[in-house]
């Protein structure tokens, strides 16, 4: 019999076709399944005819929770984690629990699946043999710092964003950037309205002022030229 362990398993950010065969298999055999929304993680369950019940899990109680469900797998259940939509840990809920699994000598296996940031990554057509990953920058409170930290950087830069802080966002880009930076903005990646615009900053600032954006959002920057 197969040691119970925690599974973090991948689920589509857009196309529902973009589950994969094992993830379904992994959500219909697990004890139970941690889901960031249940709500919206039922939808998914209910597509793939998964019966498996589901637990919430998020930002709000993760703290609370994570050491109620180490003493489960540790009692010989298996559980499955995931968020609304993308990789768990990945800019949201995952990481506490995954590092308490591990310290507690908890077998941890990630599935491969989707993400949003690599498929905006490779459409942006900027150097992607090295990067870095950023996610949300922090609103207020050490967002000066981090801009200022990689005013120098010269991987490409990823970013999520939302999409009435855009505009916002890429106008503080060029004061520490510069206006001639050169981006691309991807929005609704593997859905029906999927988009990708290319250009500088200045050119993005002002299509997207004139065409407000819709949905998730991901920026990729290039870095400084050497």
């Amino acid at each position: 019999m197969e040691m119970s362990k925690l599974f973090v398993v991948p689920t589509p950010v857009g196309n529902l076709d973009d589950m994969t065969f094992r993830a379904v298999k992994v959500l219909r055999d697990a004890d139970f399944i941690l889901a960031e929304d249940t709500r919206t993680s039922g939808v998914l369950l209910k597509h793939f005819g998964i019966q498996t019940p589901m637990h919430s899990h998020h930002k709000f109680n993760e703290h609370q929770t994570v050491q109620g469900v180490v003493g489960r797998i540790l009692g010989g259940q298996t559980v499955a984690l995931i968020s609304d939509a993308g990789t768990p840990a990945i800019s949201d809920p995952g990481f506490l629990l995954v590092r308490a699994c591990v310290e507690g000598g908890i077998e941890v296996e990630c599935l491969p699946g989707a993400t949003a940031f690599v498929p905006a990554l490779v459409d942006s057509g900027l150097p992607n043999d090295r990067f870095c990953f950023e996610g949300f920058l922090p609103v207020k409170k050490g967002r000066h710092t981090r801009l200022t930290e990689l005013s120098s950087e010269t991987r490409t830069m990823i970013f999520y964003e939302s999409p009435h802080r855009l505009v916002k966002t890429l106008t503080q880009f060029v004061e520490y950037f510069g206006a001639e930076r050169r981006a691309s903005v991807s929005r609704e990646i593997s859905k029906m309205f999927e988009e990708t615009r290319r250009g500088s900053l200045t050119e993005l600032i002002t299509h997207f002022s004139e065409k407000k954006p819709k949905g998730e959002i991901v920026v990729i920057l290039a870095g400084m030229e050497n």
